[in-house]
């Protein structure tokens, strides 16, 4: 017999967002022309290239952690959730982004799960149940948002929140140092961040392992190229 999912709590919607033009600058990019070219551009080009961390170790964390009852946020096209491996056939999945593109694209994709969508400011309260979720994804977001890694590191107390005892977050970002970069990297981080898509230059890669520490009795943090890969709970 498949296992099932039990329901959860009603997700409420949020239609507008009011959010810092900082944040908004980081997500600006991500119009409907651009997340048509965001797989290839992304993931085959700059993934396996630039932040030489190819999109198959992406999925493999979320085959890792992935829960029947999960949150993503900053779901771009939803290709990682559309290839990872769910626990169960049809999870309880919401997804989260500040971005409506991004989320009519990613849950056009990920239709078979039927997901909620939820707009909201990640760096704000984000309006969500308490225990809503067993397992939390955040991938190339932390680099996108304003401020420090110290300033960003709200978001992971919010995740907290939302994830049931014993729940997962997890997720990757591009530290501005601690990490090894090479020339293509650099150019691009130093492109990104001078037209407002990235802010991570002051990024650190012990700040983001101090940050889970302190939200989290467990954390690890795994450098693959250019990404910082993290999970904690």
């Amino acid at each position: 017999m498949e296992p099932t999912v039990p329901s959860s709590p009603t997700v409420p919607s949020v239609p507008s967002v009011p959010a810092d033009p900082s944040v908004r600058a980081g997500q600006a990019l991500y119009t409907r022309s651009f997340l048509r070219a965001y797989d290839t551009l992304v993931y085959r080009v700059n993934s396996p290239l630039t932040w030489r961390c190819p999109k198959a170790r992406l999925v493999a964390l979320y085959d890792r952690h992935v829960s029947a009852r999960h949150l993503d946020i900053g779901v771009a096209t939803g290709v990682l959730l559309d290839e990872c491996r769910f626990p169960v056939p049809m999870p309880d999945l919401t997804l989260m982004d500040l971005n409506p593109h991004s989320l009519a694209t990613a849950s056009h994709r990920l239709r078979r799960y039927a997901p909620r969508l939820h707009r909201a400011d990640v760096l704000r309260p984000w309006g969500l149940p308490a225990g809503l979720v067993d397992s939390v994804g955040m991938f190339h977001l932390l680099h996108c948002l304003p401020g420090t890694l110290q300033d960003k590191a709200v978001v992971f107390e919010h995740a907290r929140q939302v994830l049931r005892p014993g729940g997962t977050l997890f997720g990757a970002t591009i530290p501005g140092t601690g990490v090894r970069h090479n020339r293509s990297a650099r150019w691009q981080l130093s492109l990104a961040n001078r037209r407002g898509i990235m802010c991570n230059r002051r990024d650190r890669l012990e700040d983001l392992d101090a940050a889970l520490g302190k939200v989290f009795s467990d954390h690890e943090v795994t450098v693959v190229g250019s990404v910082a890969l993290f999970s904690a709970r």
